[in-house]
């Protein structure tokens, strides 16, 4: 038996149960039909998001949780009503704003700054001030990347009125798309006006001599009502300690939000729903408080895990690690991924001991791809799961962001394996002691400054 699991429970019988229950009690397809189907998409401060919140809500409570809250804040809320283009040969171009974007129109040349890269935005710096730049949202290759965001500042910097951001998808397909840096919050986003358009389109113009576009777009940003979902399974030995799991409910406009992040919110629920049913059939508890959330407005910047963060862990206390689900529809699970390493050998243990070979690894860096990085600026303890990302294991996971991202695109058979493990594995963690749990994080200022020093690089993320 593992030295850090306690001897008084018998995990064989425990691991049998809560997959047992993962599996034959799942209620995925349910969840994706309401999520997906009935509400469809859920852009943070619309009436779908709060149909949302209040289906999660009512989900926690049925799985017999001891409290469940809707936390309610103010956000800034983007969003627009028009985006056409029209090219000098006549033809309309299919494009999105980025988000944030302000309404801006302009007629103008295009130039293109291929990859936005520092040699290329040089070679056309005479032609560039006024123009609108076409842009790769792609890195260059064999070169040092550098994020689209700050590709986009330098173009703004050489002069450019707006410009038009090539999508890596083919099959006249594009997705929202941001430029901001959550690692700075002075940075711009977007640096300048700034819409995705197709990969055709892009070719097509790169084709045409002396391309010249009409562009028009229409956004608001207006204060909106808007909330997270939190419920909580109370420890038997430690109720004051916390773990912490969650991922975001909302999604883009248009997009039903199967794999991102319908995945990530079903696995919550049925994680929490999973864990509250061995307590109440087996009577096993867990021995620290699990917390289970369910974040707005990630796809705005994170602001659900940000106001999480800050009404519950700014007054010194902290969780002893928070893990976050977003699109778990790429592939099965394989393990997880800390950002601070002075919990690895005590996770990579639970995982040992539940036997299927995950692992545990830590970030080079500091992610600010999700809800995890609210966590992580302030020095807590927290990761995201090792999994297949975009083009991976699942092909129709790459509808990233898409209307096609639909409840079809979510594996049932791999929800509930998720399911099975992240309760195993977070059982396991609430019964460690808390003498044998190494630090609570690391200082504020230490991964603010680390935050600071990371400003403008590409996180190696998966």
């Amino acid at each position: 038996m593992n030295s850090d699991s306690p001897a008084d429970l018998d995990w064989t019988a425990t691991d049998r149960w809560l997959s047992g229950e993962a599996w034959t009690g799942a209620r995925i397809g349910e969840h994706a039909r309401q999520l997906c189907d009935t509400i469809g998409p859920r852009w943070s401060g619309t009436d779908a998001e709060w149909r949302a919140i209040e289906y999660i809500r009512d989900q926690f409570s049925l799985a017999g949780l001891d409290e469940v809250a809707v936390e309610e804040f103010d956000m800034d809320c983007w969003s627009w009503s028009k985006a056409d283009v029209r090219s000098s040969d006549g033809a309309r171009l299919d494009i999105l704003p980025f988000i944030g974007c302000g309404s801006f129109t302009i007629e103008a040349n295009v130039v293109d700054v291929g990859y936005g890269t520092p040699r290329e935005i040089a070679a056309v710096s005479k032609q560039l001030p006024g123009e609108i730049a076409l842009m790769n949202i792609a890195y260059e290759p064999f070169t040092q990347p550098m994020p689209h965001a700050y590709r986009l500042r330098d173009v703004a910097a050489a002069g450019a009125a707006a410009a038009a951001v090539i999508d890596g998808k083919s099959g006249e397909r594009r997705e929202y798309h941001s430029a901001h840096d959550s690692r700075d919050p002075d940075f711009p986003s977007p640096p300048l006006p700034s819409i995705a358009i197709t990969r055709e389109a892009g070719a097509r113009l790169r084709r045409t001599s002396a391309a010249r576009l009409q562009v028009e777009v229409a956004t608001t940003t207006e204060s909106k009502r808007t909330a997270n979902v939190h419920g909580l399974l109370r420890g038997d030995r430690w109720p004051e300690e916390d773990l912490v799991l969650g991922g975001h409910h909302d999604t883009v406009y248009a997009s039903p939000g199967g794999n991102d992040n319908g995945s990530g919110t079903i696995s919550t629920l049925e994680t929490a729903r999973v864990l509250a049913a061995l307590r109440r059939d087996v009577g096993t508890s867990p021995g620290r408080t699990l917390h289970f959330v369910t974040y707005s407005a990630e796809e705005q910047g994170f602001l659900g895990s940000f106001d999480f963060v800050r009404r519950h862990y700014s007054d010194g206390r902290r969780p002893r690690l928070a893990i976050n689900l977003d699109e778990l529809a790429a592939g099965h699970m394989k393990g997880l991924v800390l950002g601070f390493d002075h919990l690895r050998a005590l996770v990579q243990r639970q995982f040992d001991h539940m036997g299927d070979g995950l692992q545990c690894h830590v970030m080079s860096q500091l992610d600010n791809s999700s809800d995890h990085f609210p966590y992580l600026v302030d020095g807590i303890d927290a990761a995201h799961l090792w999994r297949w990302r975009f083009r991976g294991r699942h092909a129709d996971a790459d509808y990233h962001h898409e209307p096609p991202d639909t409840a079809d695109k979510l594996n049932v058979r791999e929800l509930k394996e998720y399911a099975a493990q992240l309760s195993r594995l977070l059982l396991r963690l609430a019964q460690v002691p808390p003498q044998d749990w190494p630090q609570l994080g690391v200082p504020a200022a230490e991964a603010r400054q680390r935050v600071t020093t990371e400003r403008g690089a590409v996180v190696r993320v998966y």
